[in-house]
């Protein structure tokens, strides 16, 4: 059978308790030393018995540092419970005060505005329109300041841009400039293409006159034909013979 559940109480039976002490003291410190080992954490265990003995265990670092390392922690969180609790204290002091200020405020803010001026004396409405007047004169003084901020702001954009404006009128100057030449280089160049130019030759001396050749006439052996008019009738007279051809020639001419 199983061992029944221990009631968590204290054991009435001195040896049974010395007993008990001592195996759950065993356990105790095997565990301690698994959860050192296992986890890498510094653990430091201190028992007393009822008689007073002391038993304990530590890691590797010894108890005394482990000890001061617990001294600092807690020394901290009480501190900062002390301080919390301090501030808590303050703090339920001071709200009083700042709700008290805070209406103060709001009543202000409505008198500026216009608004529950019938509580108020004379002497409170002249302190009014006074921060009032006051305020006015420092928004103006603001208003005035940025206004001047604004436009000096906006002439230094409008110089930049004439700036600006005037560089790019001065490269479109240029460019049209640089067109212009390259087009009066085109016409230039198509006009030479199309233009034969011939070599000039040196001067000649001047050459002397030639002789006209003669008129041409029909040559006869017996001189120049005579030709008749017909207008009277008559045919067209054929040359006379010329006694002076030779032989052959007639002869040829007969046939």
């Amino acid at each position: 059978m199983g061992r029944g559940r221990v009631q968590m109480k204290r054991i009435e039976n001195k040896v049974s308790r010395q007993v008990t002490f001592s195996k759950r003291r065993s356990g105790l410190l095997k565990k301690a030393h698994e959860i050192s080992v296992l986890c890498d954490a510094e653990v430091a265990l201190i028992v007393f018995s009822t008689k007073g003995k002391l038993f304990e265990y530590s890691t590797h670092s010894s108890m005394e540092s482990i000890l001061e390392k617990y001294e600092s922690y807690s020394y901290a969180e009480r501190q900062l419970v002390a301080t919390n609790s301090e501030s808590q204290t303050n703090w339920n002091l001071e709200y009083p005060k700042l709700k008290a200020r805070i209406e103060v405020l709001q009543r202000n803010i409505r008198h500026y505005v216009g608004e529950d001026l019938d509580t108020l004396t004379l002497r409170e409405l002249q302190s009014v329109e006074q921060q009032i007047d006051t305020a006015l004169k420092r928004i103006r003084s603001k208003k005035n300041q940025l206004v001047h901020e604004s436009i000096s702001d906006l002439q230094k954009k409008q110089k930049l841009l004439q700036e600006q404006n005037n560089q790019l009128a001065k490269k479109i100057k240029e460019n049209e400039k640089t067109l212009a030449e390259r087009a009066e280089q085109q016409n230039q160049g198509g006009q030479s293409s199309s233009t034969l130019v011939l070599p000039q030759l040196p001067p000649q001396p001047p050459q002397p006159p030639r002789p006209r050749p003669p008129p041409f006439h029909s040559l006869t052996i017996g001189g120049p034909f005579q030709a008749r008019g017909t207008g009277d009738g008559g045919a067209q007279s054929h040359p006379p013979s010329n006694t002076l051809m030779p032989p052959w020639m007639l002869r040829h001419g007969n046939r």
